[in-house]
């Protein structure tokens, strides 16, 4: 039987949950708020320099593997992967820089060089974590999150212990290695999650798996490329995009959401997957009797970081950067405190710069460089015209020491984004960009849920619900998503009117 459905956010959660749904024979429109798709990994371009405008790290590269697979596709069949190698580079303060190899056995010796015997301790840990990636990624991560016995299993009963859901990760680390610049290495994954390593469950150390083993990738042209070949594939499978198409609200009636509307014209749907900002949905667009949560739920919820992101073009060829860098050179403890404990704008804040110019030559002219610049900050906090100035030049000042090279002085094109544009562009709520923080209060069946109860034929995805913040889990998301309504469609709890 064939449904029409709607999916609300053209997004990495709702293309892979209306491909899914297409892929069976559905009918599926999704309605994008903004001119292209994308979400958060949009891009633009301008002058020659081409950016993406969110996610820059392509990890896990077996779930993206997976997702095309689902259709008897492959990742290479819509874009072309290179492993960068080094991984990233990190720069502890002057003239000491680490270069994070994509060997492992290089990696082992990078380790052993740091702290004598870490090299043995290391193998030890990435085993552990490797089981910890397996059940996670394997057996958890596709599950819905509807009831906490979905994990219960013999095998997730016996693996309980090992995937130390109640140690944090902070003293499991320590349990391993003392060196500081090994543990801020093996923290700065978990950094983004969205709690201080020791509030985050030592299970996300398969973070560093995923880091350390399976490697840090760059799709060729940027990772809109990836989205260009979900579009792609999306289309081949009969999905209709929409663009422009901002949703106003949902009709609910007898407990089923019939129509949307857009531009105040009404579109009856039998089913509806939303990939739009779940908290938007619940408080914005539909009737409060039909809310599952009420807004003090969602402002007791914790929220991953947001971040000041900074778009620059630089008219000449930079030294001492490689495509992705991290800047550790102050208090990585302090600023993960004015994100997680004290909310506040950072006072010396830890950054991030890919350029991306440094593996691909499209994306900037000739003899130029593409950076991207990011620093974490608390959700919540709106931006300034000044605020966005005074870190620029901080970030600029500070990259410009640390490199030995001069920066300000050739900065052809400089674009801002906050939490204010997020607000705007994705009604993220309280302008976060990454989602719900990782947290154990906030796992699985702890998440807000992918189903409204009191709605029965609304289902929702994105990194506000399972499995959470990232490429990856919202690629997963929208799959769980689309295989719970075609779950229920199985149970003929649709009538058809395609």
């Amino acid at each position: 039987m064939s449904i029409n459905i709607a999916v609300i956010g053209a997004g990495f959660s709702g293309i892979a949950a209306a491909t899914c749904l297409a892929d069976q024979g559905h009918k599926v429109t999704i309605y994008e708020k903004n001119d292209s798709p994308g979400g958060r990994a949009r891009k633009f371009s301008q002058d020659g320099f081409t950016f993406d405008m969110g996610p820059s790290w392509y990890w896990m590269p077996d779930v993206f593997e997976k997702y095309f697979a689902r259709f008897d596709k492959k990742v290479g069949d819509y874009y072309d992967l290179e492993r960068l190698d080094p991984s990233y580079r990190v720069f502890f303060g002057q003239d000491d820089l680490v270069d994070v190899p994509a060997d492992l056995e290089d990696f082992y010796q990078l380790l052993e060089d740091l702290e004598p015997g870490s090299k043995d301790k290391l193998k030890q840990f990435l085993k552990e974590s490797e089981n910890k990636y397996d059940a996670g990624m394997n057996d958890l991560v596709y599950s819905p999150g509807n009831s906490p016995l979905e994990f219960i299993n013999k095998k997730t009963i016996t693996g309980f212990l090992k995937l130390d859901l109640l140690k944090p990760i902070s003293s499991y680390l320590r349990k391993y290695f003392s060196h500081p610049k090994i543990l801020q290495l093996l923290e700065f994954p978990v950094l983004f999650l969205g709690a201080m390593p020791e509030n985050t469950p030592a299970l996300y150390s398969m973070m560093n798996y995923a880091d350390i083993v399976l490697g840090t990738w760059y799709p060729k042209g940027g990772m809109h490329k990836i989205i260009e070949g979900m579009v792609t594939l999306a289309k081949e499978k009969g999905v209709e995009f929409v663009y422009n198409a901002a949703v106003e609200q949902l009709n609910i009636e007898n407990r089923k959401a019939y129509s949307i509307e857009i531009n105040n014209q009404e579109h009856k749907f039998d089913a509806i997957i939303s990939s739009a900002d779940y908290h938007h949905v619940e408080q914005q667009l539909i009737p409060k009797a039909n809310r599952k949560y009420d807004e003090k739920y969602w402002q007791g919820r914790k929220m991953a970081p947001s971040c000041l992101l900074y778009y620059i073009g630089v008219n000449k060829q930079l030294k001492e950067l490689q495509h992705h860098n991290l800047f550790f050179d102050t208090d990585f403890k302090k600023h993960a405190e004015e994100i997680y404990k004290n909310p506040e704008w950072p006072e010396n804040p830890l950054f991030y710069v890919c350029c991306p110019s440094k593996t691909d030559d499209t994306v900037a002219p000739e003899g130029c460089e593409n950076l991207f610049i990011l620093i974490p900050t608390a959700p919540g906090l709106i931006e300034t015209e000044e605020t966005k100035e005074k870190y620029l030049d901080m970030v600029i000042k500070r990259l410009e020491k640390l490199t030995g090279q001069s920066i300000a002085s050739n900065i052809v094109l400089n674009k801002s984004y906050g939490a204010s544009n997020f607000m705007s562009d994705y009604n993220a709520f309280k302008g976060n960009a990454y989602g719900l923080a990782n947290t154990l209060d906030q796992t699985a069946f702890l998440k807000p849920s992918i189903r409204n109860k009191k709605i029965t034929n609304l289902y929702n995805t994105g990194q506000l619900t399972v499995p959470g913040p990232g490429v990856p889990p919202s690629l997963i998301s929208g799959q769980i998503a689309a295989n719970e309504l075609i779950k229920d469609l199985k149970n003929n709890r649709y009538e058809s009117t395609v």
